[in-house]
């Protein structure tokens, strides 16, 4: 480092569907640097690792730092993980598949490299600085284009013997319901993501049933967002409140499952839908989610927005470094 300042730091990388997001952390893990590139549609797993490691650097330049100055760096990527050995199984949104990534990055910049799912990365965080602080069992819902889940057991990640776990996005919620893009009928993200959520809100417009979304947005699904789907709650559009409950309600639905297996006393809830809109999301969730579980586990758990937002992915990943390389 030029300041001659020898401590060695971490570095968390969040891989998302159409970002890149590198961060420099201090001893306290405040940011140092920073440094955000496009995920560029179409690029091969070769093109997109060399965009990391170039997006890695980029930030240790602004940091003015080397890789040499690192401990460590992790990276969350979505979709399935070899956790142990760094390897990104399927990354369907961006079409790689069997991406030895921590082997790629730790060769191309000479420090330890490890490797998880964005969203038990998120949900890390969450158990370390945020809203899940210190629970003994913790599990994490991130729902936006998709819905992801996590799960912290005694302060280790729950996953299985050769890869990443806790698909809750994937459990079963409606028999014989819309086709997900896993192939499956019924899953959870095929009614209750972000977009399918705005599939329905579209229609619903169409309809002529949501007024105040039909004149802000239209029909177009990439308008129908989380903050246009509060701005039309809160000008009055009952319909739109009522796909938001159900979608909470499918929700809590497999929160209740999740709750009689493994008995989690926090279930973190994050993502655009529950930020824009905390107060409708949350308690629905946690209706719901009581309603279903068996008696013993009623008021067991308590439901909570996530605290540290955009960057629960990449602080958690940083911090999932230092766990595991410490």
């Amino acid at each position: 480092m030029a300041n001659g300042d020898k401590t060695k730091h971490w570095m968390g990388f969040d891989l998302g569907g159409t970002k890149m997001l590198a961060q420099v952390y201090d001893d306290d893990w405040k940011v140092i640097a920073k440094e955000r590139k496009r995920t560029k549609p179409g690029t091969t797993a070769k093109q997109g690792v060399d965009r990391i490691i170039d997006t890695i650097k980029d930030a240790l330049k602004k940091a003015d730092m080397t890789s040499e100055d690192l401990k460590g760096i992790g990276i969350g990527c979505p979709g399935p993980i070899d956790m142990d050995n760094g390897l990104l199984l399927d990354l369907p949104n961006l079409g790689w598949e069997a991406v030895p990534l921590q082997d790629q990055v730790s060769k191309e910049l000479g420090c330890p490299v490890a490797v998880l799912n964005d969203v038990d990365a998120g949900t890390y965080a969450e158990y370390r600085v945020g809203a899940a602080k210190g629970a003994r069992c913790a599990i994490g819902i991130f729902a936006g284009t998709g819905i992801g889940g996590g799960c912290i057991y005694r302060g280790e990640i729950l996953r299985g013997a050769k890869v990443s776990a806790f698909e809750i996005g994937h459990i079963q919620v409606m028999s014989n319901g819309p086709r997900c893009g896993c192939g499956q009928r019924g899953c959870l993200e095929s009614v209750a993501s972000r977009l399918a959520i705005a599939a329905q809100a579209a229609r619903t417009a169409y309809r002529g049933d949501a007024p105040h979304l039909l004149e802000n947005c239209g029909v177009d699904l990439s308008k129908i967002r989380s903050g246009a789907l509060s701005s039309s709650i809160a000008e009055g559009d009952i319909a739109i409140e009522e796909i938001i409950l159900e979608a909470a309600r499918y929700i809590g639905i497999a929160v209740a499952t999740s709750v009689n297996l493994i008995g989690p006393e926090v279930v973190v809830l994050g993502g655009g839908l529950v930020e824009a809109m905390p107060d409708l999301f949350v308690p629905q969730v946690l209706r719901s989610a009581n309603k279903r579980v068996m008696p013993a586990y009623r008021d067991s758990f308590k439901v909570v927005p996530a605290k540290l937002e955009d960057d629960a992915g990449v602080l958690g990943a940083a911090l999932w470094a230092e766990h595991r390389l410490s």
